[in-house]
């Protein structure tokens, strides 16, 4: 009961202090609302937390309260950004930062991505340092292409990409042209709560239309980008004359102008563009989710202007356009949605049979490098051994392949392409992250160009999983907004029968190995330590089974979900693909019951 009148008094404290420095009249009547009425457990939920700056910078609802993306929110997080880089950088003020922003909206607290832009712009020229200002919605991987390009300090996406619409996001790139990774999360979090008080000009967004620091690099980047891009371009006159119909679809966010621009830098005709959905809009009113990852429901005004136009194939991105999911017409009339493992193998072949096109010299592949993520699939790992280039995992997420990307390009490398399964792909080095609009017009002209050989994609797939073995992947989530449950579930798989030991089987499969990268522990490294990374703050045990299996469990960093990936590798030659999809749907299918315990601890499957 004390610990409780604490909060409420912590809270109240808060939400005073609140009202003293917020100048935006929308969140500040609804403190004042809520303070006059006493409410409590909404005030709690507003103010007993701050949002926690990590290296996915800030993700949260918007609204009123320090757990929540507002002017003030965005203000003290700006100070704090500041304030870092001009300690990490001498010539910040000759240099800048880039702020890009998606279409997100919130009438009722007067947020919006473009509103949350111009504070962040106002604060950092307020400090003398200049801002490259995108004067129009940006998909995200124009942000860390302009940092690179124009050799700027550090740059920022105010963007939520797929989450619901309430929410929205700040994502942090570093001089780079990488998402940022520890220290530099840690280092910006403290400067935030060093610097929490708004600056006297933080509020004067009209700083922003009077200053010469301020810079809009919206068309000479639109224009740069699209000339660079068309360096991965191999088959323009297969382009032209292709018969191939696409259908191209935004999701109500940035991507629709950007994806036409590119089939027009590849000498395309336009995609068909769904016109309920081209238009950006916050409210998403076509969709559940605004995220392609989901399958079909997301695309099914896709599938019908593609009935409709003959299109055969559907080229989806997500909200801020840094995601691509591809489908493709069946000879049945049916339509494959391409999961994010099996999209990931067929650009790494296509990319990789381009540049061997492009290269004879026998000695250049030593210097040639592939990466994906922990979770995704090893295909491209089988590829590289093969035809004898490099291939790296990393850690789940894009900072860590764009950052890896970045030291062996330093090095002399040549990276050639990076994806995770999450429907991420980084076709090419001039964005150091996951990019949905160059990604979507090389996957149209590798279609086009096997249209030509009379292979769809699909078959295609197969080939590649004849020539460098089947990969079978099944990756799913279960909700969980309970952060004690989730913690208990894994710590229970940490003692299993007993203080630290993990599961020894998982129905009639035998467990042979055992990798725990929120602890550091590997069962088959000698010294019993991780070689990947660990991170106590986030959940991930990857087991691997007998029968050549590999699953990982993990929590996500952005959304309440504890995800779960599993991977069947077949050497080249074990061709039964239904065999091993039961054999990996029954491990799958134990995972569930055994290790996820879904009905002991009240997790809610995907939504179907």
């Amino acid at each position: 009961m004390a610990a409780a009148t604490e909060k409420a008094k912590l809270a109240q404290a808060a939400a005073a202090q609140w009202l003293a420095w917020d100048k935006n009249p929308k969140t500040a009547e609804i403190v004042r609302q809520l303070v006059a009425k006493g409410n409590t457990e909404e005030l709690q939920q507003c103010f007993g937390s701050r949002m926690e700056f990590g290296t996915a910078g800030l993700r949260a609802a918007m609204g009123a309260g320090t757990s929540r993306m507002n002017d003030l929110t965005i203000i003290q997080t700006t100070q704090g950004f500041c304030r870092y880089l001009e300690k990490c950088f001498a010539d910040v003020k000759k240099r800048g930062v880039v702020i890009g922003y998606d279409a997100r909206a919130h009438p009722s607290s007067g947020g919006s991505s473009k509103r949350f832009a111009r504070l962040a712009a106002t604060t950092f020229i307020s400090q003398g340092i200049p801002v490259y200002l995108f004067s129009n919605i940006t998909p995200t991987p124009f942000v860390p292409y302009t940092v690179t390009h124009l050799k700027l300090s550090a740059g920022i996406m105010i963007t939520a990409s797929h989450n619901p619409k309430q929410d929205n996001g700040y994502k942090v790139y570093w001089e780079n042209g990488s998402q940022i990774i520890t220290p530099h999360d840690k280092g910006i979090a403290q400067a935030i709560e060093e610097n929490l008080e708004p600056w006297p000009q933080a509020w004067s967004d009209k700083l922003v239309d009077e200053s010469p620091l301020l810079h809009d690099p919206y068309s000479s980047i639109n224009n740069d980008y699209f000339k660079d891009i068309q360096k991965h371009c191999f088959h323009r006159n297969i382009n032209k004359e292709t018969k191939l119909k696409f259908v191209h679809t935004s999701v109500h966010g940035v991507g629709h102008e950007f994806v036409q621009s590119a089939f027009k830098a590849f000498d395309f005709s336009p995609p068909f563009a769904v016109p309920e959905q081209k238009e950006p809009d916050p409210e998403f009113p076509t969709v559940k989710y605004p995220n392609p990852e989901e399958g079909k429901g997301v695309l099914t005004l896709s599938f019908a202007l593609a009935e409709k136009e003959g299109a055969q194939i559907i080229l989806a991105n997500d909200p801020d356009a840094d995601r691509l999911a591809v489908a493709e017409r069946q000879e049945s009339g049916e339509w494959k949605v391409f999961s994010g493992n099996e999209l990931g193998a067929l650009l790494g072949w296509w990319i990789f049979s381009t540049w061997k096109q492009q290269n004879q010299n026998p000695d250049a592949i030593k210097d040639i490098y592939m990466l994906s993520s922990t979770v995704s699939s090893k295909i491209l790992r089988a590829i590289a051994l093969k035809e004898g280039f490099h291939f790296e995992e990393t850690l789940t997420g894009f900072k860590w392949m764009g950052n890896r990307a970045k030291q062996l390009i330093d090095q002399g490398k040549t990276v050639l392409f990076a994806f995770e399964e999450a429907i991420g792909y980084m076709c090419s080095p001039m964005v150091l992250d996951k990019d949905g609009v160059s990604a979507a017009v090389i996957a149209a002209e590798m279609s086009s160009f096997l249209a030509v050989k009379n292979l769809s994609l699909s078959q295609q797939l197969k080939n590649i999983y004849n020539e460098y073995g089947y990969h079978v992947t099944k990756a799913s989530y279960f909700i969980c907004h309970d952060q004690k449950i989730i913690k208990e579930l894994f710590e229970k798989l940490r003692n299993y029968n007993g203080a630290n030991t993990y599961p020894k089987t998982c129905g009639k499969i035998p467990v042979i190995g055992v990798r725990d990268l929120t602890t550091g522990y590997d069962s088959n490294q000698a010294d019993k330590k991780a070689v990947l990374p660990t991170s106590k703050s986030s959940q991930m045990i990857t087991f691997t089974f007998n029968n050549g299996c590999v699953a990982t469990m993990r929590t996500s960093g952005t959304e309440p979900k504890i995800k779960y990936y599993a991977e069947l590798c077949a050497p080249p030659g074990n061709s039964d693909f239904e065999k091993l999809k039961n054999e990996l749907d029954e491990l799958v299918n134990d995972i569930e019951k055994y290790f996820f315990e879904p009905e002991k601890n009240k997790l809610q499957p995907k939504p179907e």
